[in-house]
């Protein structure tokens, strides 16, 4: 049962994610760099970051891939979006990245059990 939660724990949030890193890698090969510079990097690495932590990484961690790994770049970018990008707006705002991060954060914490290519 646990190696299940843990499917659905990195399926779930993974698909979910992918909804906002889709639109961002689009974006990036159809060479359209207008994005946000949160952390003063300018527009196109903040988007290429943006497009590994958003899409890039939460691929690798459906198929299970590195799974404890390729959650990193997803908790940073859901950091940088949390407490850069939204950090004055209300709570109801950042909601959903601090889901993320501690969706994220606790499949590092927990592996991505014996559903995956990982197999841990």
């Amino acid at each position: 049962m646990k190696d299940l939660g843990l499917l659905l724990l990195r399926v779930g949030l993974s698909a979910l994610m992918l909804t906002h890193g889709a639109p961002k890698f689009l974006k990036l090969i159809q060479g359209n760099f207008e994005f946000g510079d949160p952390i003063g990097i300018g527009a196109a690495p903040s988007l290429f970051l943006a497009v590994i932590g958003e899409f890039i990484c939460p691929i690798l961690v459906i198929i299970g891939i590195k799974t404890r790994w390729a959650s990193v770049p997803v908790i940073i970018t859901m950091l940088v979006a949390t407490f850069l990008v939204h950090a004055n707006d209300p709570i109801s705002v950042k909601e959903k990245a601090l889901l993320f991060l501690v969706g994220f954060t606790s499949i590092v914490l927990l592996g991505p059990g014996k559903f995956s290519l990982d197999k841990k």
